[in-house]
């Protein structure tokens, strides 16, 4: 009996071993060929490209900036946004085998219903100022997350302020439909 409680906690131990193992593996922060610690996201060297190539997915995040911020139940664009989303049409038109995702958000004030509609509004704020820029509109897609997708988490205003956005998230690939 003792030889069977022996080789079960072996196992036992063996098996936690194993998945230990495959859990560190996940975390390799080189396992896609970026390196700089992010798994190839968030402007490294990896999926999105190098960040000083003009064409590439990591260039438009750093250098022409992938977000707008918001006022307080606000949709409405402001002329730091506009110059934002002026730069970045002018890169969309630059490199039009990319389309882009647009991302609204929210702060976590209000329900999630009105946040998911403010969200919204300001997803398509961008989506028709892009437009309006020449951007193609079958290049352009819109999705609220209202407030649960916080980029910043306190109840601050400072926080707040992060959260009240859109963020256009370019994809390689042909225009959406």
């Amino acid at each position: 009996m003792n030889e069977g409680r022996y080789s079960m906690t072996h196992l036992a131990k063996a098996a936690l071993l194993v998945a230990a193992l495959g859990l560190g593996a996940c975390t390799d922060p080189a396992r896609l060929g970026g390196g700089s610690g992010d798994g190839g996201f968030g402007g490294g060297t990896g999926a999105l490209g190098d960040p000083s190539n003009p064409a590439s997915i990591a260039y438009f995040n750093r250098t022409v900036g992938d977000r707008v911020l918001f006022a307080v139940d606000q949709s409405t664009l402001d002329d730091t946004a506009r110059a934002t989303l002026g730069e970045q049409a002018v890169w969309l038109s630059a490199n039009p085998e990319y389309a882009v995702l647009i991302e609204g958000h929210a702060d976590e004030r209000g329900t999630r219903e009105y946040n998911l509609a403010l969200g919204a509004r300001r997803a398509n704020s961008v989506q028709e100022y892009l437009i309006s820029q020449g951007v193609a509109a079958n290049r352009l897609r819109t999705v609220s997350y209202g407030k649960e997708r916080p980029t910043e988490i306190c109840s601050d205003e400072s926080c707040y302020q992060q959260n009240r956005r859109a963020v256009s998230v370019v994809t390689a690939g042909a225009p959406v439909n």
